[in-house]
């Protein structure tokens, strides 16, 4: 197994992609920390998803925009599993509304959880990761529209415009620790939140139009990256986006 004696957290791990992560990072043998916002019962879906393929994990209630939290959700990581070695940023928010309404208090909310929180989970975890040694994973859960404009979605396409640079940035920093760090760019991905959209016949078909594959992208198939990325065999992988998504990006690029 991949990633077998490996202690990993994964935040936002209550649904979707963060949920797929976190059940594939068990299946290949790590310890999960599975990290959730609200009511515990957000997280029992995965634990028992985990516990089912016989996976040691955590569940911590943690708010990656709170600085508290995001220590306190280190702290117990390594008090339970006595690591960290690897780190996924997957929680995330986004909310649409024409760009001259646009509400201040759901901007700053938004980059408070995808951008800055992803700051403060990096941070936390690479100085865990230098303090004990053997180097580490930060994977940052992207999105096309890092580089796809979406109207409607500023302050998301904001977010993860600068979680690029963010990844960029500190990948080059943590190198000489043998930490690695990269983001994982998927499209349109199929989770619980999309049902209402799979639903309309007319908006399923127009997105569908967008994607070269002509289908949706599954959590599963952005977990199996994630694995890739988190393992010995990305040991010389950092610094970069990695796309998943149907051939969506360059299909836009070319219009």
């Amino acid at each position: 197994m991949k990633l077998q004696g490996k202690v990993a957290v994964v935040t936002g791990a209550g649904t979707g992609i963060g949920q797929a992560i976190a059940v594939a990072f068990a299946e290949a043998g790590a310890a999960v920390i599975v990290d959730y916002v609200g009511d515990t019962s957000v997280s029992v879906e995965t634990m028992s998803k985990i516990n089912a393929v016989g996976g040691k994990s955590l569940a911590v209630q943690a708010d990656v925009s709170l600085p508290d939290d995001v220590n306190g959700l280190v702290q117990k990581t390594v008090a339970a599993f006595g690591r960290l070695d690897i780190f996924v940023n997957n929680a995330g928010i986004e909310k649409k509304f024409a760009f001259v309404d646009y509400p201040l208090a759901t901007w700053q909310k938004i980059i408070a959880v995808n951008l800055t929180g992803a700051f403060l989970c990096s941070q936390a975890a690479a100085r865990q990761m230098i303090a004990q040694g053997g180097g580490g994973r930060i994977i940052n859960i992207s999105s096309i529209h890092e580089d796809l404009p979406m109207p409607t979605n500023a302050p998301y396409c904001a977010s993860k415009g600068g979680l690029r640079m963010l990844m960029r940035t500190i990948a080059v920093e943590l190198a000489s620790h043998q930490i690695t760090v990269n983001n994982i760019g998927p499209g349109a991905t199929f989770t619980p939140i999309d049902k209402d959209v799979q639903s309309d016949p007319n908006l399923n078909a127009q997105i569908l139009a967008e994607i070269p594959m002509g289908r949706w992208g599954t959590p599963e198939e952005v977990a199996k990256l994630a694995v890739y990325l988190a393992s010995d065999d990305a040991g010389y992988v950092t610094g970069s986006t990695y796309f998943i998504d149907g051939g969506m990006l360059r299909n836009a690029g070319s219009l």
